[in-house]
């Protein structure tokens, strides 16, 4: 859950650091103090597109850094490990930077991270929901999974199941396709296959053969002068007078000194040694000169050779095992399509097999999904009841997916989420639905029933009563205060009926000083509570009836509390 949340330099926020717990916890204020302008931080925190003006004016840049405390089974760690990150013992610190230039920073755990890194994180730590935007709950796509999850253990099995074979008559389809090309295309690809496997067997290629080539062609291109260089360098050494007569004239010096004087005895040794050096050299030098020869014959040979292979290494691979390895492939796919007609029958009737099981599973998939759907359906307008709207139909609808073959990787069935809010209307898609108020009490119905399917630990309402007085005013808050129970909610409102429910409260206002507005943050206490309570009862003044009415409001919500 949040722990801790930190705001510099963000809008008109100079600084704010708020410290949260478990449970139900409010912001109120009166309208521009800058409520919302926490949820914008917040959503920056979870992976949100950052803007120049979120950058307080004057200053360089806004910061805004979030402490999460996870449980172990969090899917936020799974998703970290994925990407390589540290989850320091469930603890996250997310860290989001908005320079005045428009560029944005995002860290974890001190870990620079790409946006879409954290989005990946971040949309498992909190679920943001405001008036008008779309959420996990609003989009289309989406109501298949939370459907799937809603329905538990055996059907997410089943779906595993019927997933391992579609994954399979992918695979069986994709290879079919492949080999049943056009014919003209499989007898031109052919043609080609042939060319390069008679090119690559004609050369008869060895490996390591290409660098001794390269090296005989150095030694027979430059034979008049290495021929030349070796005569000179065994004149020197064996020559007369040269090299090993004048070291063995020294010898014969340093054996008299030695008589009188064994302090040069290993001088001698070092000299004698050379001198035997001197002469296996001289000796490896005559055998050089005997072997070498000028042959314009096979250096041109040489050429020859080294032209093949580099002309096969431009067209298969930079090494000769490349273009091996390229001619081994060749043989694969030649095989392959020589051969297409027995594998084609195979895969054929493989697919058909695996076709007759997933609509098999499919089947099953579907008709568990239609037991879960109406235990959905049932339980969500038994949630919307308690919320006031006793008379609205939930309904989910199912469509077969169409086309050949009719089934995707979640089966065959598209489902979406239809409502009803009033007697006599007919079923329409709730991402339709236009009332503020109603889709307010719609979202806090299906947030509940799904808080312990989302994982999600912490849900963000912005004024998600909008619209909304009265007995359904009343219902949405005693609804949050029981999801709080088992989630932390953080809610920002202007209803006293929601507000008097929270455990934790904030009041969000806004000061000037030195011509500079700056928004504060409060933790209020019981007597600060019932003052904003009197507050948001009675506007601007606050009476001694409005107080009594606060307090009475906050004693009848503690005793609700207590009886949840």
């Amino acid at each position: 859950m949040l722990r801790e949340l930190s705001i510099r330099d963000f809008a008109i926020i100079e600084q704010v650091h708020i410290t949260f717990d478990e449970g139900f916890h409010v912001l109120t204020g009166e309208t521009g103090a800058g409520k919302s302008i926490l949820f914008d931080a917040l959503s920056l925190v979870v992976g949100g597109r950052g803007s120049a003006e979120f950058v307080r004016h004057g200053a360089k840049k806004a910061e805004v850094e979030a402490l999460f405390d996870l449980k172990q089974e969090h899917p936020a760690r799974r998703h970290m490990s994925e990407l390589g990150l540290d989850a320091m013992d469930g603890t996250v610190v997310v860290r989001r930077e908005i320079h005045h230039s428009g560029k944005s920073t995002c860290r974890i755990n001190g870990q620079i991270v790409t946006l879409g890194m954290l989005k990946q994180v971040g949309e498992s730590l909190l679920d943001i929901h405001g008036q008008h935007e779309h959420q996990s709950l609003l989009q289309v796509e989406e109501h298949l999974e939370w459907l799937d999850h809603f329905g538990g253990g055996p059907l997410l099995q089943k779906r595993s199941e019927y997933h391992q074979i579609y994954r399979r008559f992918q695979d069986v389809d994709k290879e079919l396709q492949r080999i049943t090309r056009d014919e003209k295309e499989i007898a031109q690809r052919i043609d080609l296959l042939q060319f390069q496997r008679d090119e690559i067997a004609a050369a008869r290629l060895t490996e390591g053969e290409d660098a001794d080539l390269e090296q005989e062609h150095s030694r027979l291109a430059h034979a008049e002068r290495l021929l030349q260089n070796a005569a000179d360098a065994f004149q020197v050494l064996y020559g007369e007078n040269q090299g090993a007569e004048c070291i063995n004239r020294a010898i014969r010096d340093l054996e008299e000194i030695v008589k009188y004087d064994d302090s040069l005895k290993p001088v001698l040794e070092m000299v004698q040694s050379a001198y035997y050096q001197v002469e296996e050299a001289s000796r490896q030098l005559g055998r050089y000169q005997d072997d070498l020869e000028f042959d314009p014959g096979r250096l041109s040979q040489v050429e020859e050779r080294i032209e093949v292979i580099d002309q096969l290494k431009r067209k298969y691979g930079e090494t000769i095992p490349e273009i091996l390895a390229h001619g081994q492939r060749v043989e694969q796919e030649l095989d392959e399509l020589l051969h297409r007609d027995e594998k084609k029958e195979t895969l054929e009737k493989e697919r058909a097999e695996l076709l007759h099981s997933l609509k098999e599973k499919a089947d099953q998939l579907s008709a568990l999904r239609k037991e879960a759907a109406a235990l959905l359906e049932e339980r969500v307008e038994k949630e919307l009841h308690d919320l006031n709207m006793s008379g609205t139909r939930f309904a989910v609808s199912f469509n077969e997916i169409e086309g050949e073959p009719a089934f995707t990787a979640t089966g065959k069935d598209r489902v979406e989420f239809l409502i009803s809010p009033n007697r006599g209307e007919p079923l329409r898609p709730l991402v339709r639905i236009a009332s503020g108020g109603e889709l307010s009490r719609i979202m806090l119905a299906l947030k509940t029933i799904f808080s312990d399917v989302d994982q999600v630990e912490t849900l963000i309402f912005d004024e998600i009563d909008t619209g909304v007085s009265g007995r359904a005013a009343q219902a949405i808050a005693e609804k949050i205060a029981k999801l709080s129970r088992n989630t932390q909610v953080l809610c920002v409102t202007h209803l006293p009926q929601v507000a008097c429910m929270a455990d934790v409260h904030f009041h969000i206002f806004k000061e000037t000083e030195e011509e500079k507005t700056r928004t504060r943050v409060k933790l209020l206490s019981d007597d600060g509570r019932t003052v904003e309570l009197a507050r948001m009862l009675g506007g601007v003044e606050v009476t001694d009836t409005t107080r009594d009415h606060a307090r009475e409001m906050l004693r009848l919500a503690k005793e609700t509390k207590e009886a949840m």
